[in-house]
């Protein structure tokens, strides 16, 4: 290899293209991503004008280069910022550009643009629409509820009996609960994907805070969750909140998109593993998930049956497991349907440290 690469050679390797062109507008380099790109050959485009082979066009018809003027506009100009163009196949692409000057005010000397690939910023509008549209649909349902039956409060309060009313509040207060549940999974959601999650881990007895979530699920649905929790289990290191908020994810996950009997099996860990700890099991009795589904299982927004939800369960629960030094792996249950594992680490393990 030789062991002073070329100005090409560096720009060959880069993973966004480049175009070059110098003090008279003609163009000195273009990288081989950016020839493909532009559908131009690299070698050939050098000496052709600037204009003739950055062709980029906005929805509108509109040149790069008449639009931004790399070569005239303000003497102090140094650069452009990012837009979004397109190729001449019909591809979005970014944009940004430095204008290289010997000193303040003085003619440009050169133009450097960079072209990349706008997939990526594609692919995160479409996120953003995905959030938008989740958000909107899991606030809608509670917050009918609520308006309705507040609206029927006011408009009939003298003709309702006070059963009538209790049943009426009661529903408001859990559609309630519903909307500040779906609020703190979106600020956790972005705190995990900022790493900006905060939490307050203490050595917790896991029997019963699986108990207090199997409860709660068992006290809403009329399937049975069953809790299999022995004596003697090692108290695990974990934010309390948080790692209720783990196991209600995966039982009501169950319960929702599984079917049959759902149950929760707690065991230490055994001898071999990296580190002591609890392992948590929930299984159902459904089809559980197919081979090629279960790589987006814990990615955002993934839904799984025709009963939706908000598709942040499964995230958040990967999400929190891995904060606290543990793991979750998903399996199939030995009678069918599916098994969720949880391991999480002990409060005596001097090695795991939260996030």
């Amino acid at each position: 290899m030789d062991p002073t690469p070329s100005a090409q050679q560096l720009a060959d390797g880069l993973p966004d293209g480049v175009v070059v062109a110098a003090a008279d507008a003609t163009v000195v380099l273009v990288s081989a991503v950016a020839g493909r790109m532009l559908g131009v050959d690299p070698v050939g485009a050098v000496g052709r004008p600037l204009d003739e082979v950055l062709r980029l066009t906005d929805n509108e018809g509109r040149d790069w280069c008449a639009e931004n003027q790399p070569f005239g506009g303000l003497a102090t100009r140094t650069g452009v910022p990012e837009q979004s163009w397109l190729l001449p196949n019909g591809t979005e692409v970014l944009t940004t550009a430095s204008i290289a000057r010997p000193s303040r005010g003085a003619p440009v000397e050169q133009v450097a643009v960079v072209v990349r690939s706008g997939r990526g910023r594609a692919r995160l509008d479409r996120e953003r629409s995905d959030l938008v549209a989740t958000v909107a649909h899991e606030l809608r349902s509670p917050l009918t509820g609520v308006k309705g039956f507040v609206q029927a409060m006011l408009n009939r309060w003298d003709r309702l009996s006070d059963e009538q009313k209790k049943l009426m509040l009661t529903t408001v207060h859990a559609d309630s609960d519903r909307l500040s549940r779906l609020i703190a999974e979106l600020l956790d959601v972005a705190r995990i994907d900022t790493g900006r999650l905060s939490l307050q881990p203490r050595p917790s007895d896991a029997a019963v805070l699986v108990g207090r979530v199997v409860d709660s699920v068992s006290a809403g649905s009329a399937r049975p969750v069953a809790l299999d929790a022995p004596d003697g289990l090692p108290r695990v290191l974990a934010d309390p909140d948080k790692f209720t908020q783990v196991v209600t994810n995966v039982v009501e996950n169950a319960m929702r998109h599984g079917a049959g009997d759902v149950t929760v099996s707690l065991s230490s860990l055994p001898d071999g593993a990296d580190h002591p700890g609890v392992r948590i099991v929930v299984e159902d009795e459904g089809d559980g998930i197919p081979l090629e589904m279960r790589r987006r299982v814990f990615t955002k927004f993934w839904t799984g049956g025709a009963r939706g939800g908000s598709g942040l369960g499964l995230y958040l629960v990967q999400g929190l497991t891995r904060a606290h030094g543990g793991s979750v792996v998903l399996g199939d249950a030995d009678d069918g349907g599916a098994r969720v594992t949880i391991e999480w680490p002990a409060a005596d393990v001097p090695d795991v440290t939260p996030v």
